[in-house]
C-alpha cells in the first residue's frame, strides 16, 4: 500500500526478542509535522522526498520514514539512529538543509527515545532487509546471496538477527557441515557498519552457540575476534584450512570438513 508521498506501507515487524544492552543506546525518534495551511502542505510534498533519501544515506541513519497520514496537513515519522552523536549530526545536516530552511514554520509534535536492541529467530518479512544489511555490512552481495541459498536449499539450521523497533542491524547464520560428527558452521555473520565493534558480534554469536548446543561449531574469521567467544585454531582438512579457520567444541584433528553447496558458489 502507498500513501500520497509514494511511500511503501510494509507489514507491521516483529519487534518481539531478548534484550542485547550496548553501552550507546540507540536514539529513535517518533511524532508528526503538521502544515497549517496549503502553502506548508506543498512545500512538505516538494521537499521531504529529498529529505529522506538525504537521511536514509547518513552513515548512522538506521531508518527514516516520513509519510503521509490519512489527514493530508499531516505527516508521522519514524527515524532511528546508532546512537547520539549519529543523531545531531542528522540534525546539524537538517538544519542547514532546503527543508530544514523551508520547513522550519510546520509544527512538530515528537517523541525521542533510547532503543536497545533485540534478538530473535529471522522471519519471511525480513528477508529484503536481512539482504540490504549484509550487501551494506560486507560492501557486496556475495553474503547476501549465500544467506538466501542456505534458504532455498534447507540448509539454514539457524538464522538469528538482532534488530531494533524491527529493524535489522546484525545478523548471524548456522548450517549443517558435513563431519566426523553432527556440526555447524557459523556463517555469515553481518553488523551494520554504523554498528560494529559495540557488542551486537559477540552477542549473536553466543545466541547461535547455545542454539547448536554440543554439536562443534566451524566458522572463518579474525581469530582475536572470535577467540572472545570461545573459538580456538581448528587443525582440519578443508578448502578454508589456515590461521582464520576457527572451532568452538571437538573434532577429530585433521579430520575433514564439508560446507553446504552455497558456501562453494562464493
Amino acid at each position: 500500500m502507498s500513501c500520497a508521498c509514494g511511500h511503501h506501507h510494509p507489514a507491521p515487524a516483529d519487534v518481539s526478542g531478548r534484550p542485547v544492552p550496548l553501552a550507546r543506546p540507540l536514539v529513535a525518534l517518533h511524532g508528526r509535522l503538521i502544515c497549517t495551511d496549503m502553502s506548508q502542505m506543498l512545500t512538505a510534498l516538494d521537499l521531504l522526498p529529498d529529505h529522506r533519501a538525504l537521511s536514509r544515506a547518513e552513515p548512522g541513519c538506521l531508518r527514516f520514514d516520513v509519510e503521509q497520514s490519512e489527514d493530508p496537513m499531516a505527516w508521522t515519522l519514524t527515524e532511528l539512529f546508532a546512537d547520539d552523536a549519529a543523531f545531531a549530526a542528522h540534525q546539524t545536516r537538517t538544519t542547514a538543509s532546503p527543508w530544514g530552511q523551508a520547513g522550519r514554520a510546520l509544527t512538530r509534535d515528537f517523541h525521542r527515545h533510547e532503543v536497545q536492541p533485540l534478538i530473535r529467530p529471522e522471519a519471511p518479512g525480513d528477508h529484503d532487509a536481512l539482504d540490504r544489511l549484509l550487501t551494506l555490512a560486507f560492501g557486496r552481495p556475495d553474503e547476501a546471496h549465500l544467506l538466501r541459498r542456505l534458504r532455498a536449499d534447507g540448509d539454514l539450521a539457524v538464522s538469528l538477527l538482532a534488530h531494533a523497533e524491527g529493524v535489522p542491524i546484525a545478523h548471524v547464520a548456522l548450517s549443517p557441515l558435513q563431519a566426523e560428527r553432527p556440526a555447524l558452521a557459523l556463517a555469515p555473520l553481518a553488523v551494520h557498519p554504523a554498528l560494529q565493534r559495540r557488542g551486537l558480534g559477540r552477542a549473536l554469536t553466543a545466541a547461535a552457540l547455545a542454539a547448536a548446543g554440543d554439536r562443534p561449531v566451524v566458522t572463518l574469521g579474525d581469530p582475536e575476534l572470535y577467540a572472545g567467544c570461545g573459538f580456538v585454531p581448528a587443525d582440519l582438512a578443508s578448502p578454508w584450512s589456515g590461521p582464520a579457520l576457527q572451532i568452538h567444541g571437538d573434532l577429530p584433528t585433521g579430520s575433514r570438513i564439508t560446507h553446504a553447496p552455497a558456501f562453494h558458489d562464493l
